[in-house]
C-alpha cells in the first residue's frame, strides 16, 4: 500500500498549533478505485471530510489540544477543497445545463457559508481550550452536515449525474483535481 503523503495546513489553522497534519488530497485516497458517477465521487469526499471532523472531536475530549487543532486544521482544508469543487466547477456546470440557478445549488450555497460561520466559530473555541463552546459549535455543525450531505447525496448529485451525463468523465477528472 502507498504511504499517505503528510502535509502541513498553517492557511487554515491561523492561531492554532500547525504541527504536520496529516491531510491527504482526495486523489491520495484510492487512486485505484475509479467511481463513475457525482454521487458516488462526492459523496466519499463527505465521508474524507468526516473522518477530520471526528478525529478534530475526540481529540478535543481528550483535552489534546495540538491534535484537536491539527485535526479541525485538515477537516476546514477538506471542507473549502470540497466547497470550491462545488462551487467552482460542479454547480455552475448543473445550473448551465439544466438552467436552474436559484434551485437546490443556491440552497448549498447558502448552507457553505452557513458551515463556514460555524467552522470559525469552533475554530475560536479551539484557540481557547474552551471544550464546552467547541461541542456547542461542533453539535450544530455536524447537525447541519449531516442534513446538507443529505440533501446533496439523495437530491442534487442524482440530479446533476442525470444533468451532466454527457460530460461525466470530463467533470470528474476535474472535481478530483480540485479535491
Amino acid at each position: 500500500m502507498a504511504t499517505i503523503p503528510v502535509y502541513s495546513v498553517p492557511s487554515v489553522t491561523a492561531g492554532l498549533p500547525t504541527p504536520a497534519v496529516k491531510h491527504r488530497p482526495f486523489k491520495a485516497l484510492n487512486p485505484v478505485f475509479i467511481m463513475t458517477s457525482i454521487k458516488d465521487f462526492m459523496t466519499v469526499d463527505h465521508r474524507h471530510c468526516d473522518d477530520f471532523f471526528a478525529e478534530s472531536e475526540q481529540a478535543v475530549a481528550a483535552q489534546a489540544w495540538d491534535r484537536a487543532g491539527a485535526a479541525f486544521g485538515s477537516f476546514q482544508a477538506a471542507m473549502q477543497h470540497h466547497f470550491a469543487a462545488e462551487e467552482e466547477l460542479l454547480f455552475p456546470a448543473f445550473e448551465l445545463k439544466s438552467g436552474m440557478t436559484m434551485g437546490p445549488t443556491q440552497v448549498m450555497r447558502v448552507e457553505h457559508a452557513q458551515m463556514r460561520e460555524l467552522m470559525a466559530a469552533a475554530q475560536a473555541s479551539l484557540l481557547a481550550k474552551d471544550a464546552d463552546d467547541y461541542a456547542g459549535n461542533a453539535e450544530t455543525l455536524l447537525i447541519m452536515m449531516q442534513q446538507h450531505n443529505m440533501k446533496e447525496e439523495q437530491v442534487l448529485y442524482p440530479m446533476c449525474d442525470e444533468q451532466l451525463k454527457d460530460q461525466m468523465a470530463t467533470l470528474l477528472l476535474q472535481l478530483q483535481q480540485a479535491l
